[in-house]
This record gives structure tokens, C-alpha cells and sequence, in this order.
């Protein structure tokens, strides 16, 4: 079991940082790296390495930059030599109440309050608009109770109450990055309200050290704060793959038949397996794929979802794997199924022989350690290990569940098409390709950090790199939805480009393989030439640069009729003319195109 994945020993990563971080920097893989700058309010050079740990495990070679101690306000506020040259992808702003500096005297009158908390506000939002300068993704930590309430229980309502105080600015802050997609709230609140404030602060610690989080709570920190990080760069997971029996209800299906499961409101353990099932619902509505892989009969399997009391159905899983196959080899066929990468997956399963065969013969699975039969230890595995951790949820995540039952029906009529462009025909495509609209900026910037395998650059971006490209005058943006017969699949590409002189270099290419070969890859090369003319451009570009994941692509210039004028170890350069008596630049499709105004 991987020693960072949760729950691990807390003391043991402790002793061994320094090995384990040998371990990870010495793995044959491609890092993605990031340059992440901590401002912090107390000592904060144990949540670095804590935090290198983290991302380093999920791929991410972070570079560090550190401010002087406790001087978070000075640099992010005044002009910053220093950063401005780390040019950081990342800012994150690691105060705690210990650094709120007007805390109220116990009997104070509203008006003074009020005030005082909007001064305290205000210092926090000069602090994210002197950061603005650096285009960086902000990440601020949200304020713990404080260890210790003079005023015991009104203080939670009383003007003068720390507590009333901290909870003000905490909905203040929230308030912001709601409307502030370049500023993310770490959530200290719930992580020192989940560990105990007597376990999460130790007053000698902060004396001694200026720890403001108690030593031995610190890797679950940089755990929780590295979860956000993964999920600004689309290193999160999209499915969930489910065991059955004793996982999603108690009891076994097979033995004690649909009366005898345990879900519902009838004894204990069938109320703990209700709440789990709430849970799953909950991560389905927001986006997450939920599957099934049980070693079952089939229709045994999917008579569970027939019992009154359950919270899901059948239709809430998009794939569904019921026989007595090894779950590896099923596990494989779901992500075949719904054609992403394995790495993808989260297995979640009872039995811990099932969980070590997962782990063992498909290592890119997340396979979490459970208890079984301890419901909680699900949720638990699932939250701490931040595998669905999100920075904002789109409406094309909202309906993702929707969007794979309709891309099953779709493969169902292929099947029955006297031939492919007759399917293609009968889908009654119609796509919308435009440059980039504010609205859509947080899921441009989500499939840059997300789609791997037809994706000719890999380049990732964060929102305000998009947002800053986008009102750039160089470049060449362009977004694609394709909706069809079956429902909206939603934006589902992505192009960028930029102008240098008469030539126009495409740095980014990507497009979701749930739309290939359908001929939105040739509808938006279409809408790129035609832009790139209207710029002046004489001549297309393009990029290859290969990994792991992206062979699907390697041939894709060549497709279109590009010229290859380099090859660098398979990373190659196209290049197509756009003068008018060139070869066409696209084959033929059966899209309709419409520019949305």
C-alpha cells in the first residue's frame, strides 16, 4: 500500500521525510513541474516538505519559494523583485486566526465590530489584489476557531465573541473566491474542527517554534492542502468503482436475497449503508462516474437496486461489471468501456484480498484502504485521500453521468449503421466553435489539466493563464461543444495558437475522446485556418511533443496534410500553408458550424 496514501502513519513520514522524498524524486516518471510560493503567517517550512511529499507522489515536482517569516502582508502587498522573478503558478497564503490582528474586547458594540471586521477584511483583500500582479492561482487559508473562547458559549453570538468574529470572515472570504475564480479557500475550519482544536494547536509549539498547527498535524495539512493543488492541475479522478455486497449495503445479495440486505432505516448497519449511498448520490450529482464491479450474477446484482429503500439505481452507474471475472480484468473493461485512463479510477471494495489483486495488477488505480463493514472508513478514504477534490464544478461536469448514458446509445446505433458516415449523418451534429467567453474560462482551463491522450502539446494552464491568452491580441482561442441527436456532450476542445509575424504556432491541441473520429477534430482545424487567415497568417505551425499517454495523436498533422520539417526524438514540427491554392486543411464532416456572438 502507498505509504501517502491515506490513513497512513502520520509518525512514520515524520521519521522518514527525507528518504521518502529520495524514493519519489528517484521514480521514472515525467514530473509536471510547479512553482508554488508560501506566504506564510507562522513557521511554515515543515508544511513544505510535508507538501513536497504529497504532490510529488501525484506527479507535481513542486519548486518553492518562501516568504520571510510572518511577513505575508509586506510581499504580497508591495512591489516584489523576488517573486516576480520565481513567477509563481501558485501563491498560497498560509495564515491562521493567530494572525488576525483585531480581535474584539469582549463587551463591543456592533458598530465597532462591524468595522473592525471589515478593516481585518480589507488587509486580506489588499493582500489578493497586490497578488494579482503575479497571475497566479491564489490559495487562502480560511480561519480555525480560536483554542480558547473568554466568553464560553456567547461567544458564538455576542459582537465581542472571537468566535462570531472568525465565522464573519470566513463567509467574507468565501464570498470573494466565489466571485474570484483566480482565489481558492483552503479549508482550515473544517480541518482543525475535524482533528479537535485541543489536537490541532499546542500552545508551547507556537511559543517555542511559531507553529500555528500543532507539529504532529501537519502532514494531514499539506494531505489536505495538496488535494487542492492536484486538483488546480486536473490531477483528480473521474470514477468511482464500486464492490457490492457489504460495500454499498450489508449482507450478500446472493445469500439473503433483496429482503435481506441491509439498507434503510431498520437496524443500525442498514442506516450506516443509507448514508453512504446519500454520499455517493451527492458525488454523482456534482460529477463523479460511479460504476460497479461485482463478483455476482448479474441479475442477482441488479436486483439490490430494486429494494425500496435504496438511494441509488441502475441508472446512476454507467458501467456495470457483475460476473465471476477477476475484478482486475473487470476493472480494465470499465475503463475501456467508458474510454478513459485507468488512472482515472478509484476501486473501493471490502475485501481486502480483492483490494491487493486491484492494487497489484492495475498499480494506476487508486485502491484506498478500508475497514470493512465500517461505513465511515468509506467516506473517510474517499475525503481525506481528496481523489474528487474540485476548484469549481461546470455544468458539463453536473450532467457528466448523463453525458456517458447518451454516449452509450450513440455506440448502440453505430452498431446497427449500414456504415460509419451514415451514423455520422444520423447523429445530426451541430457544434458551436468561438474564441474563449469568460463563461466557459474554469472549464477551458479544467481540460487543460485533464485530457491526456488526444492532446498534441500537453501544455497545462491555469484559469488566469487562460483568461490572460484569451484578451491577448497574439493568440488564437478557440473553444468547441458539439451537441448531436443523443444531448449536448458539452465543450469538448480546446485549441490555442499564437501569431509570430506570418506564421501561427498551435500550442495547444486537445480535444475529449469521448467526440473522436466524429469529425469535431476537422471542424475545428476548419474554424482555426479560417481564423489565422483573418489574422494575416500565412502559414500553420503545429506540435507534437509525445508521452505516455497521447500516441492516439501522433499522426494527426500528417492527417491534415501538414509537412513535417522536424523530428527531435519524436518531437516533431508541422507545417501548412494557408495561402489559397493550398491543399484543403480539413477532411470532409458532417458537422454544422455555428459561431456563437
Amino acid at each position: 500500500m502507498n505509504r501517502l496514501t491515506y490513513p497512513f502513519d502520520a509518525t512514520m513520514l515524520r521519521k522518514k521525510q527525507k528518504s521518502i522524498r529520495r524514493e519519489l524524486l528517484g521514480q521514472d516518471v515525467s514530473f509536471l513541474e510547479k512553482r508554488i510560493a508560501i506566504l506564510g503567517g507562522s513557521t511554515t517550512n515543515l508544511f513544505r516538505d510535508f507538501l513536497e511529499l504529497f504532490l510529488l507522489d501525484a506527479g507535481i515536482a513542486p519548486v518553492f519559494y518562501e516568504s520571510g517569516y510572518a511577513q505575508y502582508y509586506e510581499e504580497a502587498v508591495f512591489p516584489n523583485e523576488a517573486l516576480l522573478g520565481f513567477s509563481p503558478d501558485i501563491i498560497f497564503v498560509f495564515t491562521t486566526s493567530l494572525n488576525l490582528k483585531e480581535m474584539p474586547a469582549p463587551f463591543e458594540k456592533k458598530e465597532e465590530a462591524e468595522a473592525r471586521i471589515e478593516r481585518e477584511y480589507v488587509r486580506y483583500h489588499n493582500i489578493w489584489q497586490g497578488l494579482g500582479r503575479y497571475r497566479a492561482v491564489i490559495i487562502q487559508n480560511n480561519f480555525e476557531m480560536p483554542a480558547f473562547l473568554p466568553l464560553g458559549s456567547s461567544d458564538a453570538v455576542l459582537w465581542g465573541g472571537w468566535r462570531h468574529t472568525i465565522e464573519s470572515l470566513n463567509a467574507r472570504l468565501a464570498q470573494y473566491a466565489v466571485k474570484h475564480a483566480n482565489v481558492c479557500i483552503h479549508d482550515m475550519h473544517y480541518l482543525a474542527s475535524l482533528f479537535g482544536l485541543e489536537t490541532w494547536f499546542d500552545l508551547f509549539q507556537y511559543s517555542a517554534y511559531k507553529l500555528a498547527v500543532r507539529y504532529e498535524m501537519m502532514p494531514f495539512v499539506a494531505l489536505h492542502a495538496a488535494n487542492l493543488i492536484k486538483a488546480i492541475f486536473g490531477k483528480t479522478r473521474k470514477c468511482l468503482v464500486l464492490d457490492l455486497d457489504n460495500t454499498l449495503w450489508g449482507g450478500v445479495i446472493g445469500d439473503d436475497g433483496v429482503d435481506g440486505i441491509q439498507i434503510g432505516k431498520e437496524t443500525p448497519e442498514a442506516e450506516a449503508y443509507t448514508a453512504f449511498q446519500k454520499y455517493l448520490l451527492a458525488l454523482k450529482e456534482r460529477g463523479v462516474l460511479l460504476a460497479v464491479c461485482s463478483k455476482n450474477e448479474e441479475s442477482a446484482a441488479k436486483a439490490g437496486f430494486s429494494h425500496p429503500d435504496t438511494i441509488l439505481h441502475l441508472d446512476d452507474f454507467v458501467a456495470f461489471q457483475a460476473n465471476w471475472e477477476s475484478k482486475d480484468q473487470n476493472v480494465r473493461r470499465i475503463a475501456k468501456m467508458l474510454n478513459i485512463g485507468l488512472d482515472s479510477l478509484v476501486f473501493l471494495d471490502d475485501n481486502p484480498m480483492e483490494r491487493a489483486i486491484v492494487r497489484e495488477h492495475v498499480p494506476e488505480v487508486a485502491v484506498p484502504e478500508v475497514t470493512g463493514g465500517d461505513v465511515a472508513s468509506y467516506i473517510r478514504a474517499i475525503e481525506r485521500n481528496g481523489y474528487f477534490e474540485t476548484v469549481s464544478i461546470s455544468e458539463d461536469d453536473r450532467k457528466r453521468s448523463e453525458t456517458y448514458h447518451a454516449n452509450q446509445r450513440r455506440v448502440e446505433m453505430e452498431a446497427t449503421a449500414s456504415s460509419y458516415a451514415d451514423f455520422l449523418v444520423s447523429l445530426d451534429m451541430r457544434a458551436e466553435i468561438a474564441p474563449f467567453r469568460r463563461i466557459y474560462y474554469d472549464r477551458i482551463a479544467q481540460l487543460t489539466n485533464k485530457s491526456n491522450q488526444f492532446n498534441l502539446t500537453t501544455r497545462r494552464f491555469t484559469r488566469a493563464d487562460i483568461e490572460r491568452m484569451a484578451e491577448d491580441s497574439r493568440y488564437i482561442t478557440l473553444y468547441g461543444r458539439l451537441q448531436d441527436r443523443f444531448g449536448d456532450n458539452g465543450l469538448v476542445s480546446v485549441v490555442i495558437a499564437e501569431k509570430e509575424g506570418k506564421d501561427v504556432h498551435i500550442r495547444l491541441w486537445l480535444m475529449s475522446c469521448r467526440v473522436l473520429k466524429r469529425g469535431m477534430e476537422e471542424a475545428m482545424m476548419e474554424a482555426l485556418a479560417e481564423k489565422a487567415r483573418l489574422a494575416g497568417g500565412e502559414k500553420l505551425i503545429g506540435y507534437y511533443y509525445p508521452t505516455a499517454k497521447n500516441g492516439m495523436v501522433r499522426d494527426f498533422y500528417s492527417a491534415h496534410g501538414f509537412s513535417l520539417v522536424d523530428d527531435a526524438d519524436g518531437n516533431t514540427v508541422w507545417e501548412h500553408s494557408l495561402e489559397t491554392d493550398a491543399p484543403p486543411i480539413a477532411k470532409k464532416h458532417f458537422i454544422q458550424v455555428e459561431e456563437s456572438e
